[in-house]
């Protein structure tokens, strides 16, 4: 992984605005990086920390499992609301930002 598409995932998920969500596979293509869903979540985890990473999900609209109660907090306080643990997709997705 070169350290310029790093960045392009970092700045895509930088760009999702509040009460917007995207879904990993979104933010892989929005940066350049069609198909490589795994690797955005593989960024957010090692290097995630100082973005919003609660407004990447699923693309079924769900959170990881083991950040879903946080997860689904920070997206509630934004105006995201999930029902049975799930983020309705179309509602939410995008905002400003759209896959590519």
């Amino acid at each position: 992984m070169d350290r310029d598409s790093w960045e392009r995932v970092r700045e895509v998920v930088a760009s999702i605005p509040a009460g917007s969500v995207l879904a990993y596979g979104d933010v892989a293509a929005q940066a350049g990086l069609p198909g490589r869903a795994r690797l955005v979540g593989r960024i957010l985890a090692e290097d995630g920390h100082d973005l919003p990473w609660h407004r990447v999900l699923r693309a079924d609209g769900t959170p990881a499992p083991h950040l879903a109660t946080e997860q689904l907090t920070r997206l509630r306080v934004e105006g995201v609301l999930a029902h049975n643990g799930r983020v309705p997709m179309r509602r939410y997705r995008g905002g400003g930002c759209r896959p590519q």
